[in-house]
């Protein structure tokens, strides 16, 4: 990465800040008060507070209309927007926006006063007394609201009561009493729950007053829905230009507050910023092409050095990092910005995310019954999806769910917890596709490449070792992979000497942990050992001794780079991150466990199916059809439970047991300005076409 400082006069900011935008290469450097003797904090342009000013009458019309960054329209030109924009179209808009949402805003109001006030004549009807005399006398008033409990006796002789109690629709009293007494009977009613309400305004009848509330109410909600359908109306007409102009003003704002973050002077100005090295001589060319008056120089070619980081202000000691990506890694830069952005000089894990995470998720699920559906889904939530969480979980599903049938197909040979081919085991409760479907020649097709013809059972005792010893290698790689990634991020920061003394340690010792133990277990529990056999005593002795050695070794350089107690911590997660690999396996064991269970549940006790096909019997149609539906349920539950198992144990040893090994993170990401076009299009891609 290298930084430019581009000086120009005042008198040319604006085109200034037009070069960086249209550059799209340009990450700025804010500036700092007093970072430079003479310079200070720029201050906005002149057209700043006007485009404030009707991007937040934009926003405003867009919050009426319902109108938001999910709203499909269509794309408008640049220009076309722009001379919109001049010819105050935002203002004409919003004033009929604004009388519409006026009169919405009043009907809502006239709505919620009818309703209160229909709410309180249903209670004052069940009272015999007339809207009238409720008021109106000089030496008695009247206290009338919802009560829980009658309070006619409680309030004796003080003065008249109607009361009217229903559990269902609420009580209400009516309380007349001498002006003296008021407060004496207040006292009393608020021990019966008293609320009181207010006494709608009229004469007569309070059900006659309470149809002419509904019939107002009526009207009112009648004209509620005229105001609806034109709200549609107004969202449909105005929702492309309003959603470009929003887009448009957007980055005006952030050019015309732009000269808050640069230096600058009374007559000029000063940008800092930094540039991908590659392309610094042609931004430098191209910004003095487009604005002649600016002058603008490559300051340095930043290494990936930290010392040389170190050495700088502190404004450019951090140095943004560009991810660089296919389209496809692109696609899990989530998992890793989930942690952070990577620094400038250390490795992005996204590349490596992206072939462990999808791989260990289809090792874990390891059926073309489950795979498909995940495929299906993950490549709709590609299409249609845009909140980053759930294309996240797409892109598992979809590339995870390709691995997950390559391994069901080509390994496991197995769809829905059933082999596809197999011989029937008398007294077993397996069933395979290949006896269901009466295929009989289907293991000609299977034999040429699943193991024993019929692929790697997952709870199959005969192939349980050998999983879990593939799942253990599996993580040595892993984590090799990640403690050989934590040495080059050192040795680019700081040189091969200091990288190996800070990083070597915990290889070593990884490295020793895994000799050792590989000795040890294939003396003791691979059986292959015996005191006859002195080439294999000694071979195993000389491993278990070389393990030993790099433990120490490690040890050593873990002692003086963090402590002698660290080593004991190195030592135990080298062991523990190994085992936690397992978890591979066991997520499919647990899964095939479950299969296997429901497979016999759906066909064998209820749809009555014979594990053995040469004892096919009748099956009753409706007990099949009861199978099958339960059949598909169960599967239901453990497609589910693999998305959220394979899925976060897949993540967790990428976050956890791997990317801890090497990642810092806390990076800056390289954002430069740019015109992103999404409700308008650009002028120049329009010449260009």
């Amino acid at each position: 990465m290298s930084r430019i400082v581009i000086v120009g006069a005042n008198s040319c900011i604006d085109e200034t800040i037009e070069a960086l935008y249209d550059l799209e290469n340009i990450h700025l450097i804010d500036h700092t008060v007093d970072a430079d003797e003479g310079f200070t904090l720029g201050t906005p342009r002149p057209y700043s507070p006007k485009t404030a000013e009707r991007l937040l009458k934009v926003r405003g019309m867009e919050k009426d209309l319902g109108i938001n960054k999910h709203t499909k329209t269509q794309p408008i030109s640049e220009s076309e927007i722009r001379s919109q924009i001049s010819s105050d179209s935002v203002e004409s808009v919003e004033a009929e926006v604004n009388a519409m949402a006026d009169r919405r805003n009043d009907l809502n109001q006239r709505i919620t006063e009818l309703n209160a006030k229909k709410r309180n004549l249903e209670l004052l009807a069940r009272l015999p007394i007339d809207l009238d005399l409720y008021a109106g006398y000089k030496s008695i008033g009247s206290i009338v609201g919802t009560v829980e409990k009658d309070p006619t006796e409680a309030i004796g002789d003080l003065g008249e009561v109607f009361v009217s109690m229903d559990k269902k629709l609420g009580s209400v009293a009516a309380v007349f009493v001498k002006n003296e007494d008021r407060q004496q009977a207040q006292n009393i009613l608020s021990e019966c729950g008293f609320t009181e309400i207010a006494v709608p305004e009229g004469s007569g009848s309070v059900n006659t007053a309470l149809s002419n509330t509904e019939a107002e109410l009526a009207a009112a909600l009648r004209e509620q829905d005229v105001v609806a359908k034109e709200t549609e109306v107004l969202f449909e007409k105005y929702k492309h230009f309003l959603r470009a102009t929003d887009e448009m003003l957007t980055v005006d704002s952030e050019k015309g507050t732009l000269p808050v973050r640069i230096a600058s002077t009374k007559y000029s100005f000063l940008i800092d910023a930094w540039v991908p090295t590659p392309e610094a001589e042609s931004a430098k060319a191209q910004l003095e092409s487009k604005v002649p008056a600016i002058c603008v120089e490559i300051e340095e070619n930043r290494s990936r050095r930290q010392a040389e980081s170190d050495a700088q202000e502190d404004r450019f000691q951090t140095v943004p990092t560009k991810m660089r990506h296919g389209k496809v890694t692109q696609l899990f830069e989530y998992p890793t910005k989930m942690m952070s952005v990577p620094k400038y000089n250390e490795v992005d894990p996204t590349v490596l995310i992206s072939i462990f995470l999808p791989l260990f998720f289809g090792f874990m699920v390891g059926d073309c019954g489950y795979a498909i559906p995940f495929i299906i889904l993950g490549a709709y939530g590609l299409k249609f999806a845009k909140n980053p969480d759930w294309r996240a979980i797409a892109t598992v599903l979809f590339f995870g769910g390709i691995w997950a049938f390559i391994f069901g197909f080509f390994f496991f040979g197995e769809a829905l917890g059933m082999h596809f081919v197999g011989e029937y085991v008398e007294g077993a409760v397996t069933y395979t596709w290949a006896g269901l479907l009466g295929l009989d020649h289907l293991h000609e097709f299977f034999e040429g490449f699943l193991i024993n013809g019929h692929g790697v059972g997952k709870i199959d005792p005969e192939f349980v070792g050998m999983l879990l010893r593939l799942s253990v290698y599996v993580g040595i790689v892993h984590l090799f992979i990640g403690y050989v990634v934590a040495i080059y991020n050192k040795t680019v920061q700081h040189g091969f000497k200091h990288g190996f003394l800070e990083k070597g340690g915990p290889f070593l010792i990884f490295i020793g942990v895994v000799i050792f133990a590989y000795a040890f277990g294939w003396a003791l529990i691979m059986d292959k050992y015996s005191i006859g056999e002195m080439f294999t005593v000694t071979s195993v002795l000389v491993e278990m001794i070389i393990g030993i050695v790099l433990i120490a070794a490690g040890a050593v350089l873990v002692a003086k780079s963090e402590g002698a107690m660290s080593i004991l911590i190195e030592t135990v997660d080298a062991f523990g991150n190994i085992l936690s690999y397992t978890r591979l396996v066991a997520i499919g064991m647990s899964k095939a466990g479950m299969a296997l269970a429901f497979n016999y549940i759906a066909l064998g006790m209820i749809a009555g199916v014979n594990p053995d096909p040469a004892q096919a019997g009748e099956i009753s149609i409706i007990m099949a059809i009861l199978g099958l539906v339960i059949f598909a349920f169960l599967h239901l539950m453990i497609w589910t439970l693999a998305i959220l198992s394979g899925g976060l144990h897949a993540l967790r040893l990428q976050l956890v047991e791997f990317m801890i090994k090497f990642y810092e993170g806390e990076g800056t990401e390289f954002s430069p300005l740019k015109f992103k076009h999404i409700k308008t299009i650009s002028d120049k891609k329009i010449n260009e076409a």
